[in-house]
């Protein structure tokens, strides 16, 4: 039995990613979605400023995605109950082009344009080894104030070296559409794969660790809460 009875038996998800819905589901919590709507820029959220670090990045568009849902909530006249958000940021450190300098910076790799734009970016990860960031978010009450908990998972994933062949090839399945970094690891860029250091779950786009450790400190009935 839990230590306490939990406060809210279901949680809004501000997201449109079948991912983090499969994996929710996964650790047992109960959700709806709360959606934009057509008059909503979503997309405009996730606009890299200059000179910006992705774990700075990933949290900032975190926070603005829960501040969306939250006014979402609150025009929509729905009940209160806690919204996660969730954020994920693929990024690899270059040489710097400073002369002189070693120092290392990165480029942040967000959802490919088109499928020129995610050949480039596949091309990029080829060999190498990236970071990716995934942000989760949850905004919750305590003592009747709101407030929102956010936690960072960051994961290196090391790619083999891609051909033509196989960067055509997987741009031909459409399995990069509207994912950070040009490529889905649940899918066929798994067999790209060489080595994951950190979170499978996080890669996806919600690390569950994380995920439970918020959803636990917010209150929320779930999984082995449950029962």
């Amino acid at each position: 039995m839990p230590d306490h009875l939990s406060t809210f038996p279901f949680i809004y998800l501000a997201s449109q990613s079948p991912r983090r819905q499969e994996l929710l589901k996964q650790i047992g919590v109960q959700f709806e979605l709360l959606l934009p709507s057509q008059e909503e820029d979503a997309e405009s959220l996730e606009s890299v400023l200059p000179n910006e670090a992705s774990l700075d990045y990933v949290q900032r568009v975190t926070r603005l995605k829960v501040e969306a849902a939250k006014k979402r909530m609150d025009h929509r006249h729905l009940p209160f109950t806690p919204i996660l958000c969730a954020d994920t940021t693929v990024a690899i450190s270059l040489g710097s082009t400073v002369k002189g300098s070693h120092k290392a910076h990165e480029q942040i790799l967000g959802k490919p344009q088109d499928d020129e734009n995610a050949r480039q970016i596949l091309q990029l990860l080829s060999g190498k080894t990236h970071q990716v960031h995934t942000a989760v978010a949850v905004l919750t009450k305590k003592d009747d104030q709101e407030l929102v908990r956010l936690l960072v998972s960051t994961s290196n994933v090391t790619f083999k070296a891609l051909s033509s062949s196989d960067i055509s090839a997987y741009i031909a399945s459409q399995e990069h559409l509207g994912k950070a970094g040009a490529y889905g690891i649940q899918g066929l860029a798994a067999c790209f794969v060489e080595n994951i250091q950190g979170s499978f779950s996080g890669i996806m786009g919600l690390p569950l660790f994380e995920t439970a450790q918020l959803l636990q400190e917010s209150d929320v009935q779930f999984g082995l809460n449950s029962i």
